[in-house]
């Protein structure tokens, strides 16, 4: 499991977003949001992030640590290009925070804490025990769009996946080393907090 969790993970959320942007990608490509740049824009970025961490665990699985730090740049840049396309999309579709759904709000608040987790991620890339936590967690953080797309609209199943891979977390962390690690619980602390306070606003 220590050698090939994130592998499997990583490789799950890209199957994901394939599955949940399936008709953008293949089956659909003339609708509308194909013709939109802010939308095609911001959809290359999420889907390179995806691509690239699936990439990166697979590299460190297989013992290919140099690819991995060369690629990390690129990765690096590709969370600069999701932020900053991601806030350009919500500026373009604003509406007032009482007029968002519950997914809207605790997106407007999850995409700068996924920022940041990349951000910490990066300056932490020296001490693998925080760096592969901060890029799954903040991952994680950005799955409402395709988890909901993923699992068509079923609200049971939307929540099943994502609570789930958060306890995969947590199993890892204790099968790998008896304990949680302070990436886990704080960054899935977080989440239950932003989740509750949009819930009640």
């Amino acid at each position: 499991m220590q050698r090939n969790y994130f592998s499997v993970v990583s490789s799950l959320l890209l199957l994901f977003t394939l599955i949940g942007f399936q008709d953008n990608l293949f089956t659909n490509i003339g609708q509308e949001s194909n013709r939109d740049p802010k939308f095609v824009i911001h959809g290359l970025f999420c889907l390179a992030w995806m691509i690239v961490f699936a990439v990166q665990a697979n590299l460190i699985r297989t013992g290919r640590f140099a690819w991995h730090q060369q690629v990390g740049m690129v990765g690096f840049l590709i969370a600069i290009g999701v932020t900053i396309s991601t806030v350009y999309v919500f500026a373009e579709v604003w509406k007032p925070w009482s007029e968002m759904p519950l997914r809207a709000k605790a997106n407007r608040i999850l995409l700068p804490s996924y920022s940041l987790l990349m951000l910490l991620a990066w300056l932490n890339r020296s001490r693998p025990e925080f760096h592969k936590r901060m890029i799954c967690m903040g991952t994680l953080y950005m799955l409402s769009p395709v988890l909901g797309r993923a699992s068509g609209g079923v609200v049971i199943a939307f929540y099943i996946v994502w609570f789930g891979l958060f306890a995969s977390l947590f199993a890892y962390d204790w099968i790998v080393s008896r304990k949680i690690h302070p990436v886990t619980y704080l960054g899935f602390g977080w989440f239950l907090v932003v989740r509750t306070v949009c819930d009640m606003t």
